[in-house]
């Protein structure tokens, strides 16, 4: 036995110095445990590190079998493939043996489909690794001669070598060409961007600009066969050594198109597609063209919006649809995308002759056109290319027009889409400091309507409904969109002209949509606009991100609300006032704005387009009922667009709700000694055994009495009995059982930082969590300590502030700062 009696990692290093030293070993690639790749030097030639071997290893001599079914569900639950190019041989070794596989024999088995790869590959219990090794055993026993490919390390180094030597070169993996499906087509179109849009001969800057992008080419060669499109319905095709786009009939009535070369006669086009084998299986190739989308740039995406609608959303909508309207809905309806896309919405649909698709971009309409010669249940003549934004009606095909201009047939059009959502601006471009998607007001929509509109003009979807509202009344609109035309501040203007009922909602969670990053909900909402009513309430119907009903949820218009920043606006402090001793914003009246309320000392930088609040003596209160309030329920998707309104006067006499605030307050800041004097600090020098006197005593001051309150008066017009407050008596604060809870969790934690060597005695808790739970390579600060007896303080410390927050919670509602 070559190897005995040493650990897998000595054994890895022998394996490469005896047999693979002319080759980089030390590439450590995710779980595999051992990677053979051609080594390169400085300013090589990049051979795009071409692999020419993935190994399992073990110290003790194991069976083959079990060791590459292992490094199979390694590599296929971390899709490897998808991420490098494979190598010529799959591998394992023990301390004795070395065995190959050729990858092109066994790529195969990575794509199966429904296989559950999320298993720990060393578990051979599972179903799992029983099928693979099962799957793996067929393909070794009858098509891989062993004795080509199975080496003892002692018996057999003279010919391991010489395979090794034969083998192992650049190039000769030929044989093994990536496959290509439904997972992986995104990546190897970002590897094509790189290696070969450079050498197609296109202005790109000026195509964009013209609707025309890389993914057209890049399907156009994807679909192929023999550098030959074989689905002509595309708008970009593959003629063996050039492109043709645009193919339409002139004015004459004959055939023309452009005409696009490669700069570099094909090279790099060539190279790029020896690697992958193409077309894909004919199973993937609907579903690729149709998701088209996901090969839209990002800018271009969020300029138009365009947002794929999931089938598990669709199959709700029409079921939602159904039950308003009746089982025979389709029948007695006529049904208009508007922004169809790619026809997804569409799907499932069956009354062909009363469906019609536009959308804004002709390769779509392409799109369309090639799925129904594929079974796709539409009309050729029913999809047709139109820019609802800027069009004039006389564009639209002749029975459409008829529909639409008979107030009988109108009201039986029912508009199904699934809107863009770009906006003129949103969070990343304002935090970014970049601008907005100017084209979204520029249309011609938005110019006519903009009066009306307000600042829901920013919105291509509000654009959308405005213009069906206005001019195609009394249709039915069953839409998705987000929640703000029902609850958004920015939409009072158009909820007072969007005058409909609606008649039923259900609300998803967005992030469950393509392209949507944010935790927020989409809704699907059908509107009768013949009813003129403004919406006031409704109760929505939840679902989860795998489509089981949650619960209801009712959902409130705000139309002539005052907001929750309107109240505390006029008690912020100046900043030539006593006693700054922090801020924070008043962005948003909203939860998805809630991570920028954060307590900060005064002096602290930071990046915000709202005001800010300056917190003194006299409004320490207020301030703490604002930011508790604001904090104390944990934002989520389905709350997200809920707003924080103008609270009722029962909070005024309710002291131990204002107590309760104030503690929550002290003991969930971002005050930082760094900053400047903390004034936060909430116990005296003895309860936390510090080493010297801190530098401040205004919070415990306050808390015990010793300061003074002067609330500003108005503050007393909002009190029912100013004979009961306790805002100006210097009184000591007299806190609940569960905000004692808090001040006893956080003075242990105070005592154990004070007992710690060379720190800052000043230190706020923000200091103490960043003192034991230090900060990463990026500079945030780590979720966890390695000193156990900090985690179990600030983990008990956390624990009551939740119990806390809890009892505030009910409060909240009570006193109006919510609706429930």
């Amino acid at each position: 036995m070559k190897y005995s009696n040493i650990l897998e990692e000595e054994i890895k290093n022998k394996v490469t110095r005896d047999f693979f030293s002319k080759f980089d070993c030390t590439r450590i690639l995710g779980k595999i445990d051992f990677a053979v790749k051609v080594k390169r030097l400085t300013n090589a030639i990049d051979f795009n590190d071409e692999y020419l071997l993935w190994a399992e290893a073990k110290a003790a001599s194991t069976d083959i079998l079990l060791m590459l079914a292992q490094l199979v569900l390694t590599i296929g639950k971390a899709k490897t493939f998808n991420e490098i190019f494979p190598p010529a041989f799959l591998g394992c070794f023990d301390n004795e043996k070395i065995a190959f596989v050729p990858y092109s024999e066994i790529q195969d088995i990575f794509y199966q489909n429904d296989f559950n790869w999320n298993v720990t590959p060393s578990n051979h219990e599972t179903k799992e690794f029983k099928q693979v090794h099962a799957h793996v055993k067929k393909i070794v026993e009858n098509d891989i001669p062993w004795e080509t490919y199975l080496f003892d390390f002692e018996k057999d180094a003279k010919e391991l070598h010489r395979f090794i030597r034969e083998n192992f070169m650049i190039g000769k993996s030929e044989t093994t060409k990536i496959k290509i499906d439904k997972n992986n087509f995104i990546i190897i179109y970002n590897k094509w961007i790189e290696a070969v849009k450079p050498t197609i001969s296109v202005n790109w800057d000026t195509v964009k600009r013209n609707n025309i992008i890389a993914a057209d080419f890049y399907l156009a060669d994807l679909l192929s066969n023999n550098n030959q499109t074989i689905k002509d319905k595309l708008f970009v095709l593959l003629k063996t050594d050039k492109y043709e786009a645009n193919r339409h009939l002139d004015a004459v009535g004959m055939f023309t198109s452009n005409t696009v070369y490669f700069s570099d006669s094909q090279k790099a086009h060539n190279l790029f597609w020896a690697k992958y084998e193409r077309p894909p299986l004919e199973e993937y190739w609907s579903y690729i063209i149709e998701r088209r989308d996901l090969l839209v740039p990002q800018d271009i995406r969020e300029r138009k919006g365009s947002f794929f609608t999931p089938q598990i959303w669709v199959e709700l909508s029409q079921r939602y649809l159904a039950d308003v309207f009746g089982e025979d809905w389709q029948d007695e309806h006529y049904i208009w995308d508007c922004a169809a896309g790619t026809g997804n919405l569409l799907a499932g649909l069956t009354n062909k002759y009363k469906i019609w698709a536009s959308t804004l971009d002709k390769q779509d309409v392409d799109v369309m056109h090639d799925r129904i010669e594929n079974g796709a249940n539409l009309l050729h003549d029913h999809v047709f290319q139109f820019d609802f934004l800027n069009d004039d009606f006389s564009k639209l095909p002749e029975g459409l027009q008829k529909i639409i201009n008979d107030p009988k047939m109108r009201k039986r059009l029912i508009i199904y889409i699934n809107p863009p959502y770009a906006e003129a601006s949103n969070k990343r471009t304002l935090d970014g400091g970049k601008e907005g998607n100017r084209g979204v007001e520029q249309t011609a929509i938005n110019k006519k309507y903009a009066t009306l509109l307000g600042q829901g003009n920013a919105e291509l979807f509000a654009q959308f409904f405005t213009r069906i509202y206005c001019e195609i009344p009394s249709v039915v609109l069953a839409e998705f969109s987000t929640l703000k035309i029902l609850q958004g501040q920015h939409f009072v203007n158009f909820r007072s002209f969007f005058m409909a009922k609606l008649k039923k909602i259900f609300v998803c969670p967005a992030n469950t949509f393509d392209n949507v990053k944010g935790n927020f909900p989409i809704g699907f909402m059908i509107w009768d606009t013949d009813k003129k009513e403004s919406f006031k309430r409704i109760t929505a119907d939840v679902y989860d991100k795998n489509g089981k009903f949650a619960v209801r949820k009712k959902l409130y218009a705000f139309t002539n609300s005052q907001y929750i920043n309107d109240w505390i606006k006029p008690f912020r402090a100046k900043k030539q006032d006593r006693y700054v001793i922090g801020k924070f914003p008043f962005k948003g009246n909203d939860f998805q704005n809630q991570n920028m309320i954060a307590i900060v000392n005064p002096e602290t930088a930071y990046n915000v387009e709202a005001g800010q609040f300056l917190i003194n003596l006299n409004n320490l209160m207020i301030a703490s009922i604002y930011f508790a309030v604001r904090k104390v329920i944990h934002a989520n998707w389905l709350n997200d667009r809920d707003q924080f309104l103008y609270p009722n006067k029962k909070w005024g006499k309710d002291f131990e709700f204002q107590n309760d605030c104030l503690a929550y307050t002290l003991f969930n800041n971002n005050i930082s000694a760094k900053d400047g004097v903390n004034h936060w600090i909430p116990f005296a020098e003895s309860e936390v055994d510090a080493r010297t006197e801190f530098e401040s005593h205004f919070m415990i001051s306050f808390l015990s009495g010793k300061i003074v309150q002067n609330a500003y008066s108005d503050l007393f017009s909002q009190l029912e009995d100013k004979n009961k407050t306790n805002w100006q008596q210097g009184q000591k604060r007299e806190f609940s059982t569960k905000a004692q809870a808090v001040f006893d969790a956080g003075r242990e934690l105070w005592k154990y930082f004070h007992s710690q060597k060379n720190i800052n005695v000043n230190a706020s808790l923000y200091d103490i969590r960043e003192h034991f739970q230090g900060r990463n390579e990026t500079g945030k600060m780590n979720s966890k300590s390695n000193d156990e007896q900090y985690n179990e303080l600030i983990g008990n410390l956390r624990e009551k502030l939740s119990l806390l927050a809890e009892k505030i919670e009910p409060k909240v509602y009570e006193y109006g700062f919510l609706k429930n």
